[in-house]
Parts: structure tokens; sequence; C-alpha cells
């Protein structure tokens, strides 16, 4: 491989037979196809040869970044593109992609990520753009291997692209419930490291200040019911990582002041139902003089 601009496409898959063909004909333009087969037991590896030979089979590591990491020292192109085997490069990607990596000076790239989830894009909700760092130059770009959920890292000058990698993510509720505990676990150990203080209060705010975030200040109502369910689905996440801190916090028993302190933290999240409600409300009134009255209004009723 001699080109001066030459692209190494990455995939790292377990038991992937289903989404692999379309994740690699969407790469089929890379001067280089790597796949690092993690032991997968249907036919994964089938499908892989009618794509590459650059196939290397790993153990199925519980920290998927380690064999992501493993396939980016196989490549030999100077520029590296690296997918999840439910992804796909748009055409309007691909050609940004041929014409991006013809600079030197950025070392990586951000892509916009599509999220259609339970069959629909997922356009708010905090889903979008949803940028990932995932074209970048070799030798200047990897996973930490700290946590499930992170990006790669790049060392130097970093840049936006505008075509969509699409992510054909969550396809049930069964498939979002089987990987909730799987990052909910991986998060709650990241926030130990971090010096998180264990308090029961979060039980309450942790859910409620996701949802809150998710429905109404990144707009999910705008996705509809999709934006309510994935709303809740993400409170109920966001609980399920204090249940394990809790876990793991050797499931210390907290008997004193709860029924004052929990209806304490009911109040302040009725308040801040509130503001977004009445928030979403004021943008419906057109006149200005009942604009000015509504917010004179709900100052006096403190909402």
């Amino acid at each position: 491989m001699n080109k001066k601009n030459s692209l190494s496409a990455v995939i790292s898959v377990f038991n992937g037979e289903k989404e692999l063909n379309d994740c690699l004909k969407s790469i089929s333009f890379a001067d280089e196809i790597i796949v690092v087969n993690n032991s997968s037991t249907d036919r994964t590896l089938d499908i892989a040869k009618q794509y590459t030979n650059k196939i290397f089979t790993k153990p199925n590591n519980p920290m998927l970044n380690i064999n992501k990491n493993f396939g980016f020292s196989k490549t030999k192109g100077k520029w590296i593109l690296y997918l999840d085997v439910d992804e796909r490069v748009s055409e309007e990607l691909r050609e940004e992609i041929i014409h991006t990596i013809r600079n030197d000076s950025v070392m990586g790239y951000f892509l916009p990520r599509k999220n259609i989830i339970f069959g629909k894009w997922m356009e708010h909700t905090g889903w979008y753009p949803d940028y990932q760092l995932r074209l970048f130059q070799k030798g200047f770009g990897k996973f930490e291997e700290k946590h499930v959920h992170e990006m790669v890292s790049v060392t130097g000058k970093v840049g936006y692209l505008k075509g969509n990698l699409i992510h054909y993510n969550y396809s049930t509720i069964s498939q979002f419930l089987q990987k909730l505990q799987l990052y909910a676990s991986n998060e709650a150990e990241n926030l130990i490291e971090e010096g998180y203080k264990f308090t029961w209060h979060d039980a309450i705010s942790f859910p409620v200040k996701e949802f809150l975030s998710r429905f109404f200040a990144r707009g999910g109502y705008k996705d509809g019911f999709h934006g309510l369910m994935l709303s809740i689905f993400m409170a109920f996440y966001h609980f399920v990582v204090f249940a394990c801190l809790w876990e793991k916090m050797g499931f210390e028993r907290i008997d004193k002041n709860l029924i004052v302190g929990t209806a304490i933290e009911f109040k302040k999240s009725y308040k801040e139902f509130s503001f977004w409600i009445n928030n979403e409300k004021l943008k419906t009134i057109e006149n200005p003089f009942k604009k000015v009255a509504y917010k004179i209004l709900r100052k006096i009723r403190g909402a």
C-alpha cells in the first residue's frame, strides 16, 4: 500500500452476521479493511472473508476497546476509519472522507452520527448530531481503554465533517435493556474512580435531571412518542447507574429522614417540571402583551 493518503477501515465484531455485510459494503471504498473477529460463533467469519483477508480472531474481551486498538495496530494506511458493525458510511460521508484525507494538517475528525432507534431517526432527545471521533491519522489516535463509552483520543488538531455516519442503534426493547446493565455498571465504576460521593438523594435527582434534559432541554418532545419513551428509558438508565453505585458501596443502610428528604427532592423535581412546561407554553404565545402578562403571572406564582 503506497498511496500517500491511503485509508484503512477497521471493524471489531462479535456475532454480527445480520449486520456485517451492509457495514463492510459501506466501507468498500477503503484501501484496506481490517476485521477483528471477537471469537464469533455465527457466520461472521465467512462474511468477512468476502471483503478482506486481513481478519484477526481475538477473545471477546468485555473491555471492547482493547480489540479495537489491536485492529488499529494492524493497519498500514495513513488514515484509519473505525466503525461498529451496526454503523454505515453514507454516500455523502464517503465522498467527504475521500476528499478530506488529503489534508495533512488535521489529525482527526468527528463524524455526525445519525441514530436510528426503534425504527426512527432520533433527530432530537440528545441523539443528534452525536459526534463521534472515528477518522484519524495512524499513530495519533487510540481508545484509552478505561470505559466502554469512551471516544478515540487524538493527539493534535481535530475537525468536524458534515456527512452522516448512520447508526442502526437499538431495534428492540430487550436489546436496550441487555446493554443497559453492562453500561450502567461500567459508568458506576467510573464515577467511583472519579471521586463520586455517595448520597441517597441521587436516586431521585439522577433520573429526574436526565428526563428533563432529554425531553425538554434537548427537544425530545419533537421526536414524538419515540422521544418520550427514550427520555423515560434514559431516566431509568440513570436510576440503574445509581443502583449500581449503591451496590458497589455495599448496600449502605440509610433509614433516617427518608420521608422528609424524599418529599423535598420531589418538590424540587416538581418545580423543575413546572419550569420546563411553562417555558414551552410561553413559546406558543404569539401576542407580545400576553407573553409579558404570562411571565409576570409566573413570577407571582413562583413557577
